[in-house]
């Protein structure tokens, strides 16, 4: 008989992906706070709050 039971499977499975979402978020969390990054980051946030000259109302 196999080694591989659903039980096997289904935690390797379960510790495969929180180690990829672990390894995604720490990546993402890295290139957010790359100080290079910073003025970009700063621009976008306060973009919502300019005066658009296309403001159609």
């Amino acid at each position: 008989m196999s080694g591989l039971t659903y039980e096997a499977v289904a935690r390797f499975a379960q510790q495969g992906g929180t180690l990829y979402f672990a390894a995604i978020f720490i990546a993402g969390l890295i290139y957010a706070l790359w100080p290079r990054h910073k003025e970009a980051f700063k621009r976008l946030a306060h973009l919502p709050l300019e005066k658009d000259e296309s403001d159609h109302v």
